[in-house]
């Protein structure tokens, strides 16, 4: 007897034939073209064929004779350190800004980890992996936990090596946003100096006696789009290069105005009482708000935008701040 499967929210967009090789990764090709020609495979009860693009309540009619080639594994083991519910895997499928075939694009909330480790039982390579289980999910870079906005996974080995080679390179190309605990002047300009183990340093400097870190140059655009008089400046940064907490540090050391939230570099400059209430928060106002990149498999340039966190967006509409076109 035929059965028949409900397409889920996660697979929205999957193309039939690869819906089907997921499910049944050891069915012939030409097996899965003569069913579709036979109208063995149908969706929603309608012919259909192998390009048919799938969306989520879709109801795929399985024929019997290929439950043979059904994918034989156990389902995912949740391992000691994970410690994830359905509610946080739909969670985070609600942040899917882009999906296709070879990568995923989340607005990750702030709070969460991009990668496991120890001490870590939430984190977005985990939960991908868990809502994407037919692919194999690829980190290509990285947003600091506290960070919000648009975070590139790829979906194969493939999408991976092409897209890490764009973030390395810095081909790609990423936004900021960020409201700042200060006054910045010069307005708009770029950050050209070195930073190690979270300052900036000379770049002759020798740390340790020559036995610690190299210090790295770290280049930063930075653009001032409005501020409230002295108190907070809303600032557009495009980081050229990817150092550890870069523009952390290079809002509190080298614009002299620490990111409003950032408990690690700002911790010696007091926000305004009249702001504090309007904050009502401890996160890190810094946010991942546009990026730009080459798709792994069309190679055309794709932008994406995210959408602002409500925390920020609460305090932008009070203070009357837009975003950047």
């Amino acid at each position: 007897m035929a059965e028949l499967i409900t397409v889920s929210l996660v697979e929205d967009g999957t193309k039939l034939m690869r819906w089907f090789l997921r499910k049944f990764p050891a069915m012939p090709n030409r097996e899965f073209f003569k069913l579709c020609r036979g109208g063995q495979i149908r969706v929603n009860s309608a012919r259909v064929d192998s390009n048919r693009v799938l969306r989520a309540g879709d109801v795929v009619r399985i024929p019997p004779t290929i439950a043979v080639y059904a994918k034989r594994e156990n389902a995912r083991k949740t391992t000691s350190g994970d410690a994830f519910s359905m509610s946080d895997l739909e969670m985070l499928r609600k942040t899917i800004v882009y999906n296709d075939d070879d990568i995923v694009v989340f607005n990750k909330p702030a709070g969460l980890a991009v990668q496991g480790g120890t001490g870590i039982r939430k984190s977005v390579d985990k939960m991908a992996t868990a809502l994407f289980p037919y692919d194999k999910i690829s980190l290509v870079h990285r947003l600091d936990r506290d960070t919000s906005g648009l975070l590139v996974v790829a979906k194969n080995q493939k999408a991976a090596q092409s897209l890490a080679k764009e973030f390395q390179t810095k081909t790609a190309r990423k936004e900021y946003l960020a409201l700042l605990n200060g006054n910045v002047s010069p307005k708009s300009g770029v950050i050209d100096n070195y930073i190690v183990k979270g300052r900036v340093v000379d770049s002759s400097e020798r740390i340790n006696g020559g036995t610690g870190q190299k210090p790295q140059r770290a280049i930063t655009e930075y653009k001032v789009l409005s501020d409230a008089g002295s108190i907070v400046s809303w600032v557009s940064f495009l980081p050229l290069t990817g150092r550890t907490h870069q523009l952390r540090i290079h809002s509190a050391f080298s614009l002299n105005a620490p990111i409003v939230g950032d408990d690690l570099y700002g911790v010696d400059k007091k926000i305004d009482s009249g702001l504090s209430a309007v904050l009502a928060t401890n996160k890190l106002f810094l946010f991942a708000y546009r990026i730009t990149f080459r798709h792994p498999r069309t190679n055309k340039l794709i932008t994406l935008k995210a959408a602002v966190p409500d925390f920020m967006k609460s305090v932008m509409e009070f203070l009357e701040f837009q975003l950047p076109e």
